[in-house]
């Protein structure tokens, strides 16, 4: 069965590191990044919308595509836009540079929804993983506070929200190298990818 919350990609960024190609369509071991995150979001999600600033990209796919409200160039600019045109109360958010993203692990986030909480969030060693979490609609209007006043780090609404925190050891149960949360945003993280790859072989 699938939840009655949305799925969202956040595919806004400028790529700069990447001679501005698009990194949602980057071919990691014969199948692009974005085609990983939709294999994931459709088995999991009725409704699936992606928010970039260059909607013509993405014409041939079978989502939803929006535009951000806040011509701002940050996330919490694209969790607003997916909250908005979300017609579910949470939403499930990620980047579309995670080419490891774990049905499992998204699963166990989904499944940690309750109603009188407004984030459910991963927490690793390295901190909290707010591109990995679920919001809900309640976030909406912080979330617009927020980016009315240049507050653009995702994490500094969290205090006017109720949060639960997911840890690290019930993270490792699905996904044990926390891959899920590994990000292209430079060469090197591509080439680790494709080591990763490999040694999966």
């Amino acid at each position: 069965m699938k939840y009655p919350c949305s799925g969202i990609i956040l595919a806004g960024g400028l790529n700069t590191r990447f001679s501005g190609n698009n990194k949602a369509f980057i071919n990691i071991d014969g199948k692009s990044i974005l085609d990983h995150i939709y294999e994931v979001f459709s088995g999991l999600f009725e409704e699936i919308i992606l928010v970039t600033n260059d909607p013509l990209e993405y014409l041939g796919w079978n989502f939803n595509v929006v535009t951000d409200i806040y011509q701002i160039r940050s996330s919490l600019a694209g969790i607003h836009a997916g909250l908005f045109y979300s017609t579910n109360p949470y939403s499930f958010f990620t980047a579309c540079d995670t080419p490891f993203l774990k049905t499992e692990l998204v699963d166990m986030i989904v499944n940690n929804i309750q109603p009188e909480i407004d984030v459910i969030i991963p927490e690793a060693q390295d901190g909290l993983q707010p591109l990995c979490a679920v919001y809900s609609k309640d976030c909406l209007t912080p979330v617009e506070r927020h980016l009315a006043r240049k507050k653009l780090k995702i994490r500094q609404f969290f205090q006017k929200v109720r949060t639960k925190k997911i840890p690290e050891k019930l993270l490792r149960e699905k996904d044990p190298d926390l891959l899920s949360f590994l990000n292209i945003n430079t060469l090197d993280d591509l080439n680790r990818a494709k080591q990763i790859i490999q040694n999966l072989k």
